[in-house]
């Protein structure tokens, strides 16, 4: 069974919202799914799990800061996170807010530490982005990242040849 770890900052809520619908659409394949805030995050414990999926709300255009010091400070363990499947989604307040560079700042943190990123050809093509709290458009777009990141690691982790 492939186990997902939904993670996000949130400071009005909003992203928490959206990472329930993450996570309900992760439970949905079947997967073991652990839902939790960033800061209840250990480093040391994301290469127990083989989707991880992370969002934040938007500052400047990128990613939160709770959410940046994971990734510093997973860079003591690079390459255990090489080949784990990885997503992301954003929140904020105004339109043209970031919302999606947000969401690029944390694939691009994945890319590097050699995580799976796959996108959607439709709705919302690199994570789902919600404009303040999340409308039933974005509550759709999470549950779709979290069905079809969960089917991936499922799809690559679950085959008995993998396991051996």
């Amino acid at each position: 069974m492939a186990k997902v770890l939904v993670t996000y900052y949130s400071g009005s809520g909003n992203t928490r919202r959206m990472a329930e619908h993450v996570t309900e659409g992760a439970q949905e394949t079947g997967a073991a799914v652990d839902m939790k805030p960033i800061d209840e995050v250990e480093v040391t414990e994301l290469s127990d799990f083989d989707a991880i999926i992370i969002g934040s709300p938007t500052y400047y255009g990128l990613m939160s800061w709770q959410v940046k010091k994971l990734f510093d400070d997973s860079v003591k363990f690079q390459g255990r996170l090489k080949g784990k499947v990885g997503g992301a989604f954003s929140t904020a307040a105004n339109p043209g807010g970031g919302r999606e560079t947000t969401v690029l700042s944390i694939l691009h943190a994945m890319l590097v530490h050699g995580m799976i990123v796959q996108g959607t050809p439709m709705g919302d093509h690199y994570g789902p982005v919600a404009l303040n709290a999340p409308d039933e458009r974005s509550e759709e777009q999470c549950r779709r990242l979290g069905g079809g990141v969960a089917e991936l690691a499922i799809k690559l982790f679950s085959q008995p040849e993998r396991n051996k």
